[in-house]
């Protein structure tokens, strides 16, 4: 009798014991500043597959590979785009996450069906219309992310306004110097962008933030054909809110594209920020609330842009076309390289099939090294001892505040 009636008590429980958690915190791979995890689908048949998700901030619509839209239905390309199905959910770290609204996903043509973005891992996003419905916490310092229902998550930091469209993009007031501007939060960015008439002027008004011309580490983002010619600009720091961002990258941003920025935010926009500028940060956006909550100054300072002068386009066949050389006092910082060039290897590690980030790991190091870099060139291949040169010091940034500890909760 008693063995009946606790089966009996256990079958009236078993649905709290099938019940997700309302919260879930796992550990991230930080690729070029961006936030990449583990996330499972649930496949047709009933069994699961593990696949690299990108979360995605600055994104409205979702993206996966054509692999992953093969395992939910057909697949459908025309000469750009190809219209994939969704399943209903995705599972991160126990916790499932409903696509709910989400009818289909996009993912591009002409690449490999492994490929969401060229020069990434990822097969999937979680763009800012699913993260809306969740609070989510991006730990840079330590790499974690943490997503759980309204409600669930405990925030740590100073919490800050913030301005949150239909679409879940959020967007917040920082000050440099006094003056006030506003900005988009793109996790999906490796780098900050600004407009570039507003650079320019901050960059002859302060000849002694450091400067450069030209789309190296993590402001290579895509290595588009304008990448090249981009500037530059650390800013020694720029507060939000209460907190102090340190030692900010900002890269120029075109007026055209500043203007299709603030149409998608729905108001006036200066640029946005992406994770460079959080890279030993604790970052928590309490959608529901239009809040953010920043823990800034973890970690380490920010880092020089110690690399080869370099501006890379990763190809859907997974190689890299270098777009641009970087000039150091009139002086093509690796005198032998030129655009068009193929990066093939550094230091006898591929890059073809590598990503981005990978690649600028590469290229990276102490100042004065030499990085061994094997190209190809009209169909032949030769090699280059390129200089590691400091491209944009921190040196008049402000120093990094010791950690703060002062947790935050909403009534």
């Amino acid at each position: 009798m008693k063995i009946a009636s606790t089966l009996l008590a256990l079958l009236l429980c078993g649905p709290a014991f099938a019940q997700t958690p309302k919260s879930v915190t796992v550990p991230i791979t930080l690729d070029h500043n961006r936030i990449v995890i583990d996330a499972y689908l649930p496949l047709p048949d009933g069994n699961t597959k593990r696949v690299r998700a990108l979360i995605d901030t600055g994104a409205t619509e979702m993206t996966t590979s054509q692999r992953v839209g093969e395992m939910f239905g057909s697949v459908k390309c025309d000469a750009q785009t190809c219209e994939t199905s969704l399943p209903a959910e995705i599972q991160v770290g126990g916790m499932k996450i409903s696509l709910s609204g989400m009818q289909s996903a996009h993912a591009p043509e002409g690449v490999p069906k492994d490929v969401m973005v060229p020069g990434m891992a990822p097969e999937i996003n979680l763009p800012a219309s699913i993260l809306r419905n969740y609070e989510v916490v991006f730990d840079y310092a330590n790499r974690q992310f943490t997503i759980g229902e309204p409600g669930s998550v405990k925030f740590e930091g100073a919490q800050v306004s913030a301005r949150v469209n239909p679409a879940g993009l959020v967007a917040v007031t920082g000050q440099v110097q006094g003056e006030k501007l506003n900005f988009s939060l793109n996790t999906g960015s490796p780098i900050s962008l600004l407009a570039a008439d507003r650079l320019t002027k901050w960059h002859t008004a302060n000849s002694s933030w450091p400067y450069l011309k030209g789309a190296v580490g993590a402001a290579n983002v895509s290595g588009t054909s304008d990448e090249a010619a981009r500037e530059l600009l650390r800013v020694p720091d720029l507060h939000v809110g209460t907190p102090e961002l340190s030692g900010i990258v900002f890269a120029s941003l075109a007026a055209p594209a500043i203007q299709r920025l603030s149409e998608r935010v729905g108001a006036d926009t200066d640029g946005q920020l992406g994770g460079e500028a959080f890279r030993s940060s604790r970052l928590g956006i309490d959608y529901a609330h239009q809040a953010v909550y920043l823990d800034a100054g973890h970690g380490a300072a920010a880092p020089d842009m110690d690399v080869v002068g370099l501006t890379l386009h990763p190809e859907a066949d997974g190689r890299f076309t270098v777009v641009g050389v970087v000039e150091i006092d009139g002086k093509p910082a690796a005198g032998d390289v030129k655009a068009g060039d193929v990066l093939v290897g550094v230091d006898g590690a591929p890059a073809t099939g590598a990503t981005l980030g990978q690649v600028w790991s590469l290229l990276g190091g102490a100042p004065g090294q030499k990085r061994t870099l094997t190209l190809e060139r009209a169909g032949k291949r030769f090699t280059v001892d390129a200089p590691v040169h400091r491209l944009l010091s921190v040196k008049t940034a402000a120093p990094v505040k010791s950690p703060r500890r002062n947790p935050h909760r909403r009534n």
